[in-house]
């Protein structure tokens, strides 16, 4: 078993990297006896927090308690990767722990009810080892401009391809509801869509994901990158759209209710942008198919929005709508259970 955390790590020795604390991902093996087919029937585990920054050297043990399994793409056969959470001893969960706070909003009647659904659009940037430069470009240099690059094939074109594919092929193998993939506006950056998943299981599901890319770039000799703007100018930053919806948007009056929703996330647009995601001023600046980060504002197929509604979403009269303020380095158990609680009970 591979046991996986997100919120034991990356604290302030952190900082400086990647989208801050928070954003990545450590794990650790053990043998147990099986079969294995539900999280619960696995053993809490522990690790040394003085190492991490989270604990005192005198009193280090953090508990990892498991919430969900994978299969295990790396190993194969009857092994498992095992997403958790971080406690201490006490059975407190420990301030990087954002699971604990998403899984009570999702477990709370009014927002069960709803089966919220959601669907996240993950973007990353493959870079070069040592150099930190994105893949395909020229070290020092900058390619042609953006145009070419989206969804596009070809050795000048497409960089990266290889860990892509390989990523797609784990998480189908590992269980995850990995719906698509694509190349992105910006060259040497690609798309991955977790959903439609319901609650706290997307997050999990786009952690673990997280988690089997950085395993594959490294096996690659390449750094994975979740900085929303990793180069400056004009060139596209990186998000993690989030699509949602609940039973009453999907059902006929749907739109009505999604308008109402849309209204409640406008009231709290300073909070939501404050959650999600170091760095995000970057990438929010009103172009490149971004709303500038002090405005709020939605439309229909309006990809310059902060929520953006689909031409199929007005002509039926329900369905979904897209937030399009998180950064891809945001906590998605921060930002689905908000958006959940700013939508279904404020």
């Amino acid at each position: 078993l591979t046991f996986c955390t997100h919120d034991l790590w990356a604290l302030a020795n952190f900082s400086a990297k990647v989208g801050g604390s928070g954003i990545d991902i450590r794990s650790k093996a053990r043998t147990v006896n099986g079969p294995i087919t539900d999280a619960s029937q696995l053993p809490k585990w522990n690790y040394d927090g003085s190492s991490t920054g989270q604990a005192p050297g005198e009193d280090s043990e953090v508990i990892l308690y498991p919430q969900a399994i994978f299969k295990d793409p790396f190993r194969r056969g009857d092994n498992l990767l095992v997403m958790c959470d971080c406690y201490t001893p006490q059975g407190v969960p420990i301030p990087t722990n954002k699971r604990h706070n998403a899984a009570k909003i999702f477990n709370t009647p009014n927002v069960a009810a709803e089966e919220t659904w959601y669907g996240i659009e993950q973007e990353y940037t493959l870079l070069q080892k040592d150099v930190n430069w994105p893949l395909g470009w020229p070290i020092g240099g900058y390619p042609g401009p953006q145009g070419p690059y989206y969804c596009a094939a070809g050795a000048d074109k497409a960089f990266g391809r290889d860990i892509v594919d390989a990523h797609y092929k784990a998480c189908l193998y590992a269980g995850i509801n990995i719906s698509g993939i694509n190349g992105e506006v910006m060259p040497g950056q690609w798309e991955f869509q977790v959903g439609p998943s319901v609650g706290i299981a997307a997050s999990d599901q786009l952690w673990v994901a997280r988690y089997i890319l950085e395993r594959i770039t490294e096996v690659a000799g390449v750094v994975l990158s979740l900085d929303p703007k990793p180069i400056p100018g004009d060139w596209n930053g990186a998000g993690a759209h989030t699509n949602y919806s609940t039973k009453s948007m999907r059902e006929a009056g749907g739109y009505g209710v999604i308008k109402t929703a849309i209204e409640k996330l406008g009231k709290r647009h300073a909070q939501h942008i404050a959650a999600y995601g170091e760095g995000n001023e970057r990438r929010l600046t009103g172009h490149h198919e971004t709303a500038d980060i002090n405005t709020f504002k939605w439309g229909v197929a309006d990809r310059g929005a902060s929520i953006r509604v689909g031409r199929d979403t007005e002509k039926d009269g329900k369905g979904y709508f897209e937030d399009r303020r998180p950064a891809s380095n945001m906590d998605p158990y921060v930002v689905t259970s908000m958006i959940a609680e700013t939508t279904l009970l404020l």
